[in-house]
């Protein structure tokens, strides 16, 4: 629980008291004021303050078992448990070990590029495919970015990772999509791209073969899209591991997939922690489709 005391014009004292909930939201936003400077008096106190006194350890170890557990007891905010990816799809995928830093310069690599600006942080998710696995290689998201700065670290994540397969970016920002087709020297103009979308449609055949820049609408694909990420990450291979990878250094990343909420498939972002993020992952994963796809 959290403890947090303040002062107001008629100096009382007032305590705010609350277990932690979605990243972002007031309590950590006190957390993280510096306490040099903070005019408030934080209490921090995780269930080591009540262990043998208001429960036991048995009672401890059972309550492990849940996957709200950090942010009941250990002060992690972790937002409320979402409704599209279950818990053990998610556990499954952080065990898969590698190191995201080890970069396949020959490996299939996916770009999932989620445009914000003002009000929304500008999400990147990077996928690379190795060892059979969907291997999540980067996962960040900025507030309130430059469009030049941003273009400019798609384009130094590129360099690091070699080949890539395609970027998919948000068809509703086309000065971002825009602006990577230039830097890939595609034509841009927008009945061009329409012309090929609408000619893979009448033939069957895949948008990312004609061009390496794919804009998807949202408003079109958005739910085929979580429905597909959700598909893959409850795959699971002959052995029963898990076909996405995801390190636990990608805490966001995570902390988006628990908390996401849909209704009919289309993403909830007011209670979604980190739905950018979410956004950024399943563009990246438009780029693996099954064989009747």
């Amino acid at each position: 629980m959290k403890y947090v005391r303040y002062l107001n014009e008629s100096d009382p004292f007032i305590v705010m008291v609350s277990t932690p909930n979605a990243p972002g939201g007031l309590f950590q936003r006190i957390e993280q004021e510096p306490f040099d400077t903070c005019l408030y008096k934080k209490v921090y106190l995780d269930y080591t303050y009540g262990l043998d006194k208001i429960y036991t350890k048995p009672e401890i170890e059972k309550a492990k078992q849940s996957p709200s557990f950090p942010r009941e007891y250990e002060l992690q905010y972790l937002g409320l448990i979402g409704n599209i990816f279950n818990e053990l799809s998610i556990q499954n995928a952080t065990k898969i070990q590698y190191n995201p830093s080890q970069i396949n310069p020959n490996a299939k690599k996916s770009f999932g590029v989620d445009a914000g600006f003002g009000s929304s942080n500008f999400a990147i998710v990077v996928t690379q495919f190795v060892d059979n696995k969907i291997q999540v290689i980067f996962a960040e998201e900025y507030e309130r970015p430059n469009f030049q700065a941003m273009i400019n670290r798609i384009w130094e994540i590129k360099q690091k990772c070699g080949y890539i397969s395609n970027i998919y970016s948000d068809a509703a920002n086309p000065e971002i999509w825009e602006s990577l087709k230039m830097e890939f020297d595609e034509r841009y103009d927008n009945q061009y791209v329409k012309d090929q979308f609408a000619f893979c449609k009448k033939y069957n055949l895949h948008i990312e073969d004609r061009m390496i820049v794919v804009p998807v609408p949202f408003s079109v694909e958005g739910a085929h899209m979580l429905q597909h990420a959700k598909s893959l990450m409850e795959e699971t291979e002959e052995d029963g591991s898990s076909l996405i990878a995801i390190d636990k250094r990608f805490d966001k990343l995570l902390t988006g997939l628990r908390t996401a909420v849909a209704n009919e498939y289309k993403l909830d972002k007011e209670v979604t922690s980190f739905d950018d993020l979410v956004d950024a992952f399943r563009l990246a994963l438009t780029f693996y489709k099954r064989s009747k796809e």
